[in-house]
């Protein structure tokens, strides 16, 4: 029979002590008396009891020495599994320690009728100074964008948005026109599957249709009828068409001329402005906005750079190992090597700046809710037109990436509050000045990169680099899962 633990478990009497301190490592010792093991025993059989059916006893009258006999070992099992998550819990939390990784659990005495002793080796995650914080200092921009700029935007709105007007019936199509027309085709005289369109309308000069198919409708007026040849293209549906010599009998519906656009009210209500003063207020904001994102980013970039200044004494071992390997992924074991003192570097550096926004983190109080996750899920299907299905299914099958999309928009936040509480120097630039900026950060990134790639060419093949430059380190409880040692 199974039996499944349901009671909550009152930690009566649990001694810890701590042990063999060497730096964040800890040996936490931790005792349960004898009598206190066989209460919790005693109050599972109390309630499987009325549960329980024998031969020969009425429900819930079941002695417990006949329990005990057939399902001792099992009760005996499972209460000492809850006890373990539950003490062991209860003793980082009574000795305030947030371990780094998962801790080990050495059983040392245990067994029914007896004291339960076991000793819990836990990495601590080190102190965090984050007063400073407070007081960082970054670079803020905001871009003042000239009336020219916002102007020179919405002509080449404009510009792409062609006005045609149908001309006479003496108007040849030019370069540039809009020729509607209605076309039969045949190969060798015979019709094929595709082979009628039904005003069909192409701007002559793009050649968006079939190749040097625009060329020969140069010249043709409105009503003519004209004998097109051209050759269908590789990626013809039907394959054995493919490359074949097609001609088109088109009849010509219209020849329509391009008109320059009116930049006026009536063109700005159509881009879904009140007027074109609006419109131009609504292009400079986004104009600004443009730069805005790559210029905070820029912010951020120098606050990450301030917390890697912050000392920590000691860096959990574990976790560096842990981030060494996720560097390492794809690299043969001899590249992995040659590697191996830069990758520490690298990984210390992201697990000190993760510890630092962590505890900044938990000190405000941050949280991520599911509207944010799936604000930002929301954000990459608008990125991704046409693969909005493929990128849910993979959130849906990928646990993991979703958790590091949370850790994405958590880090994001703790940022944005540092930025808040920081000491801003505030800069108003022009958009060439933003430009310049933008520049000399990109060339400067790409000169690191270069630099980097010549230390270190294997590397380079082989390591994914990480959206975020940071590993954000939350402490594991050693009640989720607990590694046993061993048993005595």
């Amino acid at each position: 029979m199974k039996v499944r633990v349901l009671f909550a478990l009152p930690l009566k009497i649990m001694k810890v002590t701590v042990e063999n301190k060497k730096g964040l490592n800890k040996d936490l010792k931790i005792f349960i008396d004898k009598e206190t093991m066989n209460s919790y025993m005693d109050e599972k059989y109390e309630e499987i009891k009325g549960t329980v059916n024998l031969k020969g006893f009425r429900p819930g009258k079941v002695p417990k020495e006949i329990l005990k006999r057939q399902f001792g070992k099992a009760v005996f099992g499972e209460v000492l599994d809850k006890v373990l998550k539950d003490t062991s819990t209860k003793a980082l939390e009574e000795k305030k320690i947030k371990p780094a990784g998962q801790p080990k659990l050495d059983l040392k005495t245990y067994g029914e009728d007896k004291e339960l002793e076991y000793v819990l080796s836990v990495t601590e995650l080190p102190k965090v100074e984050i007063k400073s914080l407070e007081n960082i200092k970054f670079d803020e921009y905001t871009v003042k964008i000239d009336d020219s700029e916002a102007d020179k935007r919405i002509k080449e709105i404009a510009k792409n948005q062609p006005n045609f007007k149908e001309g006479g019936p003496d108007t040849k199509a030019k370069e540039g026109d809009l020729v509607a027309l209605d076309y039969k085709a045949t190969i060798e005289g015979k019709e094929f599957k595709g082979s009628e369109g039904k005003n069909t309308q192409l701007t002559l000069g793009k050649d968006l249709f079939l190749k040097g198919f625009d060329k020969q409708l140069i010249g043709v007026k409105k009503d003519d009828e004209k004998v097109v040849e051209a050759t269908l293209p590789e990626n013809y549906p039907e394959k054995e068409l493919v490359n074949k010599k097609a001609k088109f009998n088109c009849k010509i519906l219209s020849v329509k001329q391009p008109q320059e656009v009116k930049i006026d009210d009536d063109f700005a209500k159509n881009l879904g402005a009140k007027d074109l003063k609006d419109l131009k207020a609504l292009i400079s904001k986004q104009i600004n906005d443009e730069y805005k994102n790559s210029l905070d980013q820029l912010s951020k970039n120098q606050i990450l750079k301030e917390i890697e200044k912050i000392k920590i004494e000691e860096v959990p071992e574990n976790l560096v190992e842990e981030e060494v390997k996720i560097l390492s992924q794809g690299m043969s074991e001899d590249e992995a090597k040659k590697n191996k003192k830069s990758f520490e570097e690298k990984a210390k550096t992201r697990i000190k700046t993760g510890l630092i926004l962590n505890e900044f983190g938990e000190k405000n109080q941050i949280k991520v809710s599911e509207q944010e996750i799936q604000a930002e899920v929301q954000k990459q299907l608008r990125m991704m037109p046409g693969q909005e299905k493929m990128v849910m299914d993979f959130y849906q099958k990928n646990p993991s990436a979703l958790a590091s999309l949370r850790g994405t928009v958590y880090e994001e936040k703790i940022l944005n509050l540092i930025k808040e509480k920081g000491k801003p120097n505030k800069k108003e630039i022009s958009k060439d000045e933003a430009e310049k900026i933008l520049k000399e950060a990109h060339k400067h990134e790409h000169d690191h990169e270069d630099k980097k790639e010549t230390k270190k060419k294997p590397a380079a093949k082989a390591t994914k680099e990480k959206k975020s430059s940071t590993k954000t380190i939350k402490s594991k409880p050693a009640a989720k899962k607990t590694k046993k040692v061993s048993k005595k």
